[in-house]
């Protein structure tokens, strides 16, 4: 079973969905005057030496793990998260399969105004990037694996004019060669293969050799203690982004806080 593709196409239909309640028409009328307040990109650079930056992810269920932490108020989490030290936050946003909503990154957006937010979906459709600025992001995220190259480039040039950060995720080498074919200079590397959901820290040291420098990169999923994170900084990512680890932990700004330390970086 692909999981990607039974996403997706649940995700066209909630697009479409929303566009029954409110039309693309009067969405971008809403954000015509709307610019996104946070610098995403700059909140994840360092200099060697620096600390690797933590993107701290607010996430109720996914399906490889089922539900997570399904009562939590995004609110507090995000608190919890700024005051432990992260230098940003991802919010799920997708209903069906992790639980989360738009309202979810409303809350946040509304609870840590100065916190750069991503929000963390499966962008199908160029509606959704209008409707995340209307929301509250600061950047969004796109995905090589769902998305067709001329698709990719057109979102990362609209996001971009709409002031948000596209952070484009891939996995494999073809999907970097399409990352960098839309310009991005964001680029998140996912452990976790999206068609079988299967997670190996293998596919961020493999990626780290072929992404080229002047990238913000990500080291996203697989990651649960120091160790890893360490190892991500040696191999030079600026980012990990971590979302299970922190969502179960019963401390949450302890945990946080533990993971922001010196790591190596290129």
């Amino acid at each position: 079973m692909n999981f990607l593709e039974t996403i997706i196409g649940r995700r066209k239909a909630s697009v479409e969905e929303a566009k029954g309640r409110l039309s693309i028409d009067k969405l971008i009328n809403l954000v015509s005057n709307v610019r996104p307040a946070n610098d995403f990109r700059k909140s994840l650079l360092r200099a060697p030496g620096d600390n690797v930056r933590i993107i701290a992810e607010i996430k109720r269920a996914s399906p490889s793990k089922g539900n997570i932490a399904l009562d939590i108020v995004p609110a507090e989490v995000a608190r919890d998260y700024a005051a432990g030290g992260a230098s940003a936050i991802s919010v799920l946003t997708e209903d069906s399969f992790f639980k989360g909503s738009v309202n979810d990154l409303k809350a946040v957006r509304e609870a840590v105004p100065g916190m750069p937010l991503l929000r963390k979906d499966f962008i199908v459709d160029e509606y959704q990037i209008y409707e995340s600025v209307l929301i509250g992001a600061d950047a969004v995220l796109l995905i090589v694996a769902a998305l067709e190259k001329d698709v990719l480039a057109r979102f990362v040039r609209l996001s971009r004019e709409r002031g948000l950060c596209p952070l484009v995720e891939v996995h494999a080498d073809r999907e970097l060669d399409a990352a960098l074919a839309a310009g991005a200079d964001v680029i998140g590397v996912n452990n976790r293969d999206l068609a079988t959901f299967e997670v190996s820290t293998d596919a961020s040291e493999r990626m780290a050799k072929k992404i080229p420098s002047g990238i913000v990169t990500i080291s996203e999923s697989g990651i649960s203690d120091v160790g890893g994170l360490r190892a991500a900084g040696e191999l030079g990512y600026h980012s990990v982004l971590m979302g299970e680890h922190f969502m179960r932990a019963s401390d949450r700004v302890a945990e946080v806080r533990k993971f922001s330390l010196p790591a190596g970086a290129k």
